[in-house]
């Protein structure tokens, strides 16, 4: 397993071409970003190199979904849309070269049936899958609670091992996120065995504040365990919301990395 900062939640306290640098004096080797298109890709590949870091991941653009709107992956009427982002991403990664992007899969559409979101999605992770293998770049999608987004069209291990299974590509896998697991009462540890090998990328954040390790419920020693147990060698990253400055949550990555 390989540590990573997430960069959009991490290190806030400075803008973000610099949390680079204060991710790096922070000890960590890998970062991840979920939108860093506002930076130019040559401009990202010159800072990571400068502070000789790997890019874990970042998400393919997603439309207005973080907005509050339905993003771009699962709706019906939107494949130009998508098929748009997804040139800007596959420009944007030759150059920034992430390891790994993610695709948020959105919401289901108002006049749509999940049935019909989950096709548009599987179509589109399908032709992502394929478009990223040919740079070298895995692919995952995530599950994301509905409380902190109403009709997300991905909740729960099984609705990601059914769509998996339905793509049925090795390029495509799984993001598990830790809080989003704990967020609908499953047990983290009974998501990482579920999943298994099918987990392309891990993210955690404490229950119930999204705070870091240590000021919440859940047991990340048992996570840690189980990631061991099952083989898994990817990232695990840290999507958590300091409780105070980014430097005075970290005394977990100390003792993670030991």
């Amino acid at each position: 397993m390989q540590l990573a900062a997430n960069l959009s939640l991490l290190f806030t306290e400075y803008p973000l071409i610099e949390r680079f640098a204060a991710a790096k004096r922070a000890g960590f080797a890998a970062v991840e970003v979920q939108f860093p298109y506002e930076i130019p890709a040559a401009k990202l590949r010159e800072v990571l190199d400068q502070h000789e870091l790997t890019l874990a991941l970042i998400n393919l653009p997603a439309g207005d979904l973080m907005q509050g709107g339905d993003g771009l992956a699962a709706n019906p009427h939107g494949y130009r849309a998508f098929n748009e982002a997804l040139d800007a991403a596959l420009i944007y990664a030759e150059v920034a070269k992430p390891k790994q992007v993610n695709v948020l899969a959105g919401k289901v559409v108002q006049g749509s049936t999940k049935e019909q979101a989950l096709t548009c999605l599987s179509a589109n992770l399908l032709n992502t899958a394929q478009a990223f293998s040919r740079l070298g770049i895995a692919v995952v999608t995530e599950a994301i609670n509905p409380y902190s987004m109403p009709n997300y069209c991905l909740n729960t291990p099984d609705d990601l091992l059914l769509l998996l299974d339905d793509i049925a590509h090795p390029n495509c896998k799984a993001q598990l996120d830790i809080f989003h697991m704990a967020m609908q009462q499953i047990n983290p540890v009974t998501a990482i065995y579920q999943l298994n090998n099918l987990i392309g990328h891990v993210q955690f954040a404490d229950y119930p504040n999204r705070h870091e390790p240590g000021t919440g419920t859940l047991d990340f020693k048992a996570v840690l365990v189980a990631l061991n147990a099952i083989g898994y060698q990817g990232f695990v990253a840290a999507e958590y919301v300091p409780s105070q400055t980014t430097e005075s949550s970290l005394a977990w990555f100390k003792q993670w990395k030991v």
